[in-house]
């Protein structure tokens, strides 16, 4: 048996009990699911990290999926996020002019 104690995507059990294993769950408490969402967070981050270039774009759409659980867990469209996003950008830029800060005196 193997122990995973992890937050997996809805369909996990039932591709699990497809293939002939059991898998036992449970469903989470809102405090232990915002405490599971924050870690999956880091461990997709670390996936899309250490990914081959090969797997980095499907690693991201695991990313942005645990984005997009908080989201729905605090109650944020995906709209109302894209103009935070979109108004954040027009204050402060986004990431295309590839700027390094070295430092500042």
């Amino acid at each position: 048996m193997i122990v995973y104690n992890k937050l997996v995507r809805d369909k996990i059990p039932q591709i699990i009990e497809s293939s002939g294993k059991q898998a036992e769950i449970r469903v989470l408490d809102d405090d232990e699911y915002k405490r599971m969402l924050n870690i999956k967070l880091q461990e997709e981050l670390d996936e899309f990290i250490e990914a081959g270039e090969a797997e980095k774009i499907t690693e991201l759409a695991d990313l942005v999926e645990v984005v997009y659980a908080i989201l729905e867990h605090k109650g944020i469209s995906i709209e109302v996020f894209e103009r935070i996003r979109q108004e954040k950008k027009e204050k402060r830029g986004g990431f295309g002019d590839r700027i390094l800060l070295v430092n500042v005196e």
